[in-house]
């Protein structure tokens, strides 16, 4: 196989037969051009790397079993639902104290302790964002802003506010996998459904 001239229709069959120098040609032919669709769309460097890396992961982990007609379409539509996904999920708006608000008594008795734990981790992590990205939160999170409000306030937009937010609840789910271990499998599922 020439690398330099292969097309991606040639590099399709042979990503199907699991050829890796056929997946490095297709990772050197469009890793650039999708971050830079990505980035177009989500301004968030490390976001983008890492939602481009999932697709090239997804392509080589697919790639026997299904065959690709369109490489250059099924690659930038992939990078379009990862960051939608992203995005998606920033959404997410759910207070876990109003969740935790609407528990019978017993139940909360049993798992105040959990909470306040959890509750404390948050608010450690909150604390010790970075400054802009610590305001988007709390003004989403704590003064309940939708986003597009949030870019208003501090003169930024709405992109930058969901990357801010993205990093807030990335910093937030890496401090909390400490105790993760730990937690009943009920706190787990509120923090999953709320972050």
């Amino acid at each position: 196989m020439d690398p330099s001239n292969i097309t991606d229709k040639a590099l399709c069959a042979a990503l199907y037969r699991n050829e890796l120098k056929a997946f490095d040609k297709v990772y050197e032919r469009y890793w650039k051009r999708l971050y830079r669709y990505a980035y177009a769309i989500f301004e968030d460097q490390g976001v983008c790397e890492d939602l481009v890396q999932e697709v090239f992961v997804d392509l080589w982990e697919r790639a026997g079993h299904k065959k690709i007609e369109h490489l250059e379409a099924y690659l930038f539509r992939a990078v379009k639902y990862q960051v939608f996904n992203v995005i998606r999920d920033l959404k997410k708006t759910t207070d876990l104290e109003a969740v935790f608000a609407h528990l019978p008594e017993q139940l909360m008795a049993d798992h105040l302790l959990e909470f306040e734990e959890v509750d404390q981790i948050v608010k450690q992590s909150v604390g010790s964002l970075p400054d802009k990205c610590k305001q988007a939160f709390q003004l989403s999170r704590e003064a309940d802003l939708p986003n597009s409000e949030i870019a208003r306030q501090m003169n930024i937009s709405v992109r930058t506010v969901e990357a801010h937010l993205y990093k807030a609840l990335k910093s937030i789910k890496k401090n909390l996998g400490q105790i993760y271990l730990y937690l009943p499998p009920f706190i787990l599922h509120l923090i999953r459904f709320i972050f």
